[in-house]
């Protein structure tokens, strides 16, 4: 075991689309803090969420476990018949290895309020209910009509307006007061391991108002509509504004309001890491610093909102490592830092984190350590990322797909539906290449990749439309019909 050991900052966002950094090229929004990371690190541009949707995304990141090893492959609350119970996890591995270990925020696991492996929890998995932010605010003196609750916009909702509340009473200013406290008071003879996890920019999209009114004053684009994507034949108004995972084609005015508030939260949030930033003074080039997201958000794109779908908006997701200070010896430093293309994925982290605390990665991790690519080596790295998702607005959505550093291929499990970019000159997904011949490679790469599945999905050597893709893997979970989803 290591004796002169980093800290190390996990930082993980809700619902942040990886093109949502002014390191990527965002030509309105500003998030330098962010950018400060990923310039001063590693920007892992082909990230993704595998399973995109909150709770099983965050089963994979604090396991390192692929979405079928988790068992788990759609969204669904456990009931505390059915608990999780993990072999191994990041925050355990690093307590048993003499880390001080913190969470403030978002979990999102069941049992709430176990602690799988934190000394301590500050727990909030959103703005209302059984929340430790809420209690913090009560002790601020914060009447009970004047919580984020009084926002009138729930947690789906594409409505967007400036929160009521000042900045240093919001979710991020509550997460990152928490951190600066544990680090105050935290055992100096021990390396830390603290996870920030910021509800922001999920929706209500409400950032503080001179966020809110900066962007609303922006020219902020319109959605991507590929050439693929049925033509919208809903109502232009009577849709409902709290469905959330649903087809929009949103009016222009609304949508742009979407926007600004959305780029808002995330600015917000920024800023607030900024703040911890600032604080961590002379430790901060004896920590490691990993920041992503759990998924992203569709934002419009393709007439759709949320999460749940293999697109680019719902699937990529930002992944900024910065080594310690003494270890950051990497290829392209500079005013944009180093760019990998090689896949990665949210089971990389448990691994990657592990590696930098010279702890030993257990065998059930799947994930595999990204430091070797940082350091610019050719590691034998995986040819594509697999990820799929369960059905949620409805069971034939649910879906496969496969990204390496240049293509991605989606197979709909359910209706056999096909989808080919090529993210290098299409990033946005606009034109389907399913009819090139090179489908047929993708095609059976995946059924390969799914000859062992229990579900049936394919016989090793072509795809079986139809099968049962529910949201546990058979024998990993309680028996979930289609229409028991948690939501």
């Amino acid at each position: 075991m290591k004796t002169d050991r980093p800290n190390i900052l996990l930082i993980v966002t809700d619902q942040q689309r990886g093109d949502a950094l002014s390191l990527a090229g965002h030509p309105a929004l500003r998030t330098p803090n962010l950018d400060f990371i990923g310039a001063s690190g590693v920007r892992f541009r082909r990230a993704y969420s595998e399973v995109p949707s909150c709770i099983p995304a965050r089963h994979v990141l604090m396991s390192g476990q692929s979405p079928e090893e988790v068992g788990m492959l759609g969204f669904y609350y456990r009931s505390a018949a059915c608990p999780w119970k993990p072999e191994a996890t990041l925050a355990g591995c690093l307590r048993d290895a003499g880390y001080e270990t913190r969470l403030v925020g978002k979990l999102h696991l069941q049992p709430q309020r176990r602690r799988y492996g934190f000394d301590a929890m500050e727990l909030a998995d959103g703005l209302g209910g059984e929340s430790d932010y809420i209690d913090w605010l009560r002790q601020r003196g914060v009447p009970r009509h004047l919580e984020p609750s009084a926002l009138g916009m729930g947690s789906c909702s594409w409505l967007a307006k400036p929160h009521h509340l000042p900045e240093e009473q919001t979710y991020p200013a509550w997460v990152v007061d928490r951190a600066l406290n544990f680090l105050r008071k935290r055992d100096p003879t021990a390396p830390f391991f603290l996870n920030l996890s910021i509800f922001s920019p999920h929706p209500p999209l409400a950032p503080s108002a001179a966020y809110f009114e900066h962007y609303d004053r922006l020219e902020l684009g319109e959605p991507v509509i590929g050439d693929w994507v049925e033509p919208f034949d809903g109502p232009a108004h009577g849709l409902n504004p709290e469905g959330g995972e649903q087809r929009v084609d949103l009016d222009a005015l609304t949508m742009h309001r979407c926007r600004a508030g959305y780029f808002g939260l995330i600015h917000e949030l920024d800023m607030q890491v900024g703040r911890l930033i600032n604080a961590l003074g002379n430790q901060l080039e004896n920590t490691l610093i990993l920041f992503t997201s759990d998924h992203g958000e569709m934002l419009g794109d393709h007439h759709l909102f949320g999460k749940c779908e293999p697109f680019e908006g719902s699937a990529n997701v930002p992944f900024l490592l910065r080594p310690p200070g003494s270890a950051r010896k990497l290829p392209g430093d500079g005013p944009k830092g180093a760019v990998c293309d090689r896949p990665v994925g949210l089971q990389d982290v448990m691994p990657t984190l592990l590696e930098a605390a010279g702890v030993e990665v257990p065998t059930s991790c799947t994930g595999r350590s990204v430091l070797p690519l940082a350091r610019g080596e050719s590691a034998d790295w995986r040819e594509a990322l697999h990820g799929e998702h369960s059905g949620y607005r409805a069971e034939e959505e649910g879906f496969h797909f496969l990204v390496d550093e240049r293509w991605k291929y989606i197979w709909r499990s359910q209706t056999g539906q096909e989808l080919l970019f090529d993210l290098v000159e299409d990033p946005y997904e606009r034109n389907d290449r399913s009819g090139d011949s090179d489908v047929v490679l993708w095609r059976r790469r995946l059924a390969e990749r799914l000859a062992h599945r229990p579900e049936g999905f394919s016989d090793g050597e072509k795809l079986i439309v139809g099968r049962p893709h529910r949201a546990f893997v058979p024998g990993k979970g309680p028996e979930v019909e289609w229409g028991d989803v948690g939501r």
